[in-house]
């Protein structure tokens, strides 16, 4: 099945991968949303501590929730 995107969808789930997810348990669906946000966490602080280090934690621990929460610069 071919799946249009416009401008009001952000994306389309495969019905393969839509099935898996269908398949697990709250508490698995929560456990995989809790380690995508530990993955994303590293990934901007690795990339942080990359272009910025002279930064110390709390400052890399500022940025990385900014960050996340989606504010502005």
């Amino acid at each position: 099945m071919k799946r249009r995107l416009d401008k009001g969808q952000i994306e389309v789930v495969d019905e393969a991968v839509a099935e898996i997810l269908r398949r697990k348990t709250p508490a698995q669906r929560v456990e995989m949303a809790l380690e995508a946000n530990k993955f994303v966490r590293l990934r901007i602080e690795g990339h942080l501590r990359t272009i910025h280090p002279d930064w110390d934690d709390a400052t890399i621990q500022a940025e990385i929730a900014r960050r996340m929460l989606l504010e502005s610069d």
